[in-house]
């Protein structure tokens, strides 16, 4: 007998999405073929262990569709089997970093990652996270006035600092990152180079960024965001590369497998791995690419039209699929702003920018154009999207008044299930 309660929660959750804006650069929309391996009889099977090394039986076909899966993200990112490994079974992209520091690092060891504020993750050392209290850490950060990488400076601290691990990669820098100044970074004080690409995958996959295979020895990343999957992550890691701990005798690749399972996880959720091979299958469709040059170009017009209102972008302007708004010019928080826009049914997230003492109350206003871009939304839709943003936060338009706006708007590009 079904919960009339929950069911009815999900119609309206169906009925918020359709009618919403989403400019959130971490969510997207995924396909209905995703949604129906989700919500299989996978589900049902437990299967603690990797394919071929299972503690339960009746593990015949999840071994096929794990290694399907593998083999489709090795595919997917154009990488030999021979040389790459990856592990499939993350929850999430925190407990895959972590499973990496734990493998490579070991704890106590030093680490050295991408301040918060600056445009890194929690995951990257942040004092709130278990890797900031797990490592010993030192962070690097964005050029106060260009609010750019500084690689001359990474570099500095990386040789006074000493890293086991260092970690590239973003959640709110909107410029492309260049991995190979980190691998030679890396290199040159002997640590491990660690690339994230958890909001990019999409547009490495498309060739549209730079790979950060050739210059890494651990490739981490979510599958949703630009990937257009489930809730999932994925662990790349080099086959012949030695741990660089005394009396150790395994790879990389086998002390992170053992770091995600028994170290940090029981069984693996096999729906949603399944779903992650149907959008790794996806993305290796000729129009995927498409998608992710509309993606970029959506931003590029977004954040052009928002700066011409008179918002200030920091960087002023984007490579990628996201920008931030700094805020303070027109004397509103990060959280503020948020509330107000989704009053107006747009979706957008408070960020904490360089200078803020509170991530909680913030400077900053992170947008993206991955779920829009899903949707259909092109060129025109950016430029309305933009005027109904100033709208909001700069004329003071009443949210109501501009939420019949969005709706009228989002009606013409209804999500692909009902």
């Amino acid at each position: 007998m079904r919960n009339k309660k929950l069911f009815s929660l999900l119609s309206k959750e169906i009925r918020r999405q359709n009618e919403t804006v989403d400019l959130i650069p971490s969510e997207n929309i995924v396909s209905a073929d995703i949604l129906q391996l989700l919500g299989s009889v996978l589900t049902n099977k437990y299967s603690e262990g990797y394919p071929g090394k299972r503690y339960y039986p009746g593990n015949r076909f999840i071994d096929e569709i794990e290694t399907l899966c593998q083999a489709s993200a090795l595919k997917l990112f154009k990488l030999s089997p021979k040389t790459w490994s990856v592990n499939v079974q993350p929850y999430s992209g925190s407990p895959a970093n972590l499973a990496v520091y734990l493998a490579l690092v070991g704890t106590r060891g030093k680490l050295l990652g991408f301040e918060l504020q600056s445009g890194g993750h929690l995951t990257m050392g942040h004092s709130a996270s278990f890797t900031g209290k797990l490592f010993r850490v030192k962070q690097y950060a964005i050029n106060p006035t260009t609010h750019l990488l500084d690689y001359r400076k990474i570099e500095r601290i990386a040789k006074h600092f000493k890293p086991k691990l260092i970690v590239s990669g973003l959640t709110s820098y909107s410029r492309k990152i260049d991995f190979k100044k980190f691998g030679y970074i890396a290199k040159k004080v002997g640590a491990y180079h660690l690339a994230d690409i958890s909001h990019i995958a999409g547009l490495v996959a498309a060739g549209l960024h730079q790979s950060p295979f050739p210059y890494a020895d651990v490739v981490t990343s979510t599958t949703h965001k630009t990937l257009r999957g489930p809730r999932g992550a994925l662990i790349f890691s080099r086959k012949n590369v030695k741990l660089k701990m005394k009396n150790e005798k395994l790879t990389i690749a086998e002390a992170i497998d053992k770091a995600v399972f028994p170290g940090l996880q029981g069984g693996p959720h096999e729906n949603a791995i399944a779903a992650i091979a149907q959008a790794l299958y996806e993305a290796r469709m000729p129009h995927f690419k498409q998608y992710q040059r509309h993606i970029i170009k959506n931003a590029k017009i977004l954040s052009k039209a928002l700066m011409a209102y008179g918002f200030k972008l920091l960087t002023n302007g984007t490579d990628n699929h996201l920008m931030v708004i700094d805020l303070k010019n027109i004397n509103l928080s990060g959280s503020k702003a948020q509330d107000l826009l989704e009053k107006a049914g747009i979706l957008a997230n408070r960020n904490a920018i360089l200078g803020d003492k509170s991530p909680f109350n913030p400077s900053g206003l992170r947008l993206g154009t991955p779920a829009v871009t899903s949707r259909g939304m092109k060129e025109k839709e950016m430029k309305q999207i933009a005027l109904l943003i100033k709208l909001v936060l700069i004329d003071k338009v009443r949210p109501s008044k501009i939420k019949k706006e969005v709706i009228k708007l989002c009606s013409k590009f209804p999500l692909p299930y009902k």
